[in-house]
């Protein structure tokens, strides 16, 4: 079934809004409070199924950054959670030959739940943790969708699991290969969730349908836009954990090293190279404006989320502009001032396409601009 195509499918019979969402609602709070911002923003029944959706990423995020886990454990634990999502979508990844093939039947999450918990380090904070002891109840509440809401989280949280395991078996300092490589990266991260979302999106507002096909390959550029912010914001912490996500050849092109990148001095060809990369991130987020406004104008709660999340990215993209020197994330930070003006903006302009893109041209003043190849109908080659 096409992921546009309308559906008459209702909610499992006797099913309730009663599986604590108060505590998962906590739960978002605790691993992120961005989106559990901008989450409510959503209608009500839409925003239950997103929130749900984001905890189960963050639970495949959680398995990737922990240093404890060898890249074939991350796998099988990947493989684990596609299995208590939706076994049929998972099956074929999971009888691989790898180690990933050892998936658990008959778990309402607990059983992984526990096994997970056992392998987490320091490393991993206090809010992640409880979160994997809850993942019992996140999977409950995801039982309580429709079969289209069901597919769309498990396509997405197990397309991430696989890219996921695949890119850390061979993350290293020395980055990625190139372009091509970045964008395989930010799609199996970030792509695959602007997929879902849309996918949700369509299923919520019927009259989206229509669109959908445009704001598909839209979203995978929408999802580029943010990853490649948190790639740059980031990129020191990254490479503290022995991760580098940053294309070799753009530094190649601009003269600079990037084995140098830990010790070099600033220079004028990393700055340069990082440039390249803030203008490309700039590119990809004014397609995700297209995408926005796309979206009905009566539909302001969806639109709302996903201004924000652009707003927020520009203006963290502006930080990195500013502060070519800095050293860690903390120093590029948008200000809880920043994330203020963000919502009081986005919410005045929302219902107007034009005073929303003057929103975003006053966001992004002064940003480097690259261009974009033409979309595609398909998602890059995984």
């Amino acid at each position: 079934m096409s992921p546009f195509q309308d559906s008459n499918a209702s909610r499992p019979p006797g099913s309730s809004q009663a599986v604590d969402d108060t505590t998962l609602q906590q739960l978002l709070v605790g691993v992120s409070r961005t989106f559990a911002l901008t989450i409510p923003q959503l209608p009500p029944a839409l925003a239950r199924v997103v929130g749900n959706a984001y905890l189960l990423c963050r639970i495949a995020d959680t398995i990737e950054d922990e240093p404890a886990l060898a890249a074939s454990e991350k796998q099988y634990f990947c493989a684990r959670l596609a299995n208590l999502i939706e076994p049929a979508t998972a099956s074929e990844w999971a009888q691989r030959p790898e180690g990933a093939a050892r998936v658990c039947s008959g778990d309402d999450g607990s059983r992984m739940a526990g096994d997970l918990v056992l392998r987490l380090s320091s490393s991993t904070l206090p809010e992640e943790r409880r979160l994997v002891t809850e993942l019992p109840r996140v999977i409950a509440q995801l039982r309580q969708f429709t079969a289209i809401e069901q597919h769309a989280i498990a396509r997405c949280v197990i397309c991430m699991g696989q890219g996921m395991a695949e890119f850390q078996q061979h993350a290293s300092t020395r980055g990625l290969a190139d372009l091509a490589s970045l964008d395989r990266y930010c799609y199996h991260v970030a792509g695959v969730v602007g997929e879902m979302l849309t996918t949700l999106f369509c299923e919520h507002v019927p009259v989206m349908h229509d669109r959908g096909d445009t704001l598909m390959r839209l979203a995978i550029s929408f999802g580029q836009g943010l990853q490649m912010t948190n790639i740059l914001k980031d990129v020191w912490e990254d490479l503290a954990r022995g991760a580098c996500w940053l294309p070799r050849s753009v530094f190649v092109e601009a003269g600079f090293d990037l084995d140098q990148l830990g010790s070099a001095r600033p220079d004028a060809s990393r700055l340069q190279a990082f440039r390249h990369l803030l203008g490309l991130a700039h590119a990809h987020l004014q397609r995700a404006l297209d995408y926005t406004l796309l979206i009905p104008r009566e539909q302001s709660g969806i639109r709302n989320f996903c201004l924000w999340a652009i707003l927020m990215a520009l203006l963290t993209l502006r930080r990195i502009e500013q502060t070519p020197h800095y050293r860690s994330g903390n120093e590029v930070k948008i200000s809880r001032r920043s994330v203020r003006a963000v919502v009081a903006a986005s919410r005045l302009c929302a219902g107007h396409d034009g005073l929303t893109r003057q929103l975003f041209r006053f966001a992004s003043r002064g940003l480097p601009l690259a261009s974009l190849p033409s979309l595609t109908t398909t998602a890059p080659a995984t």
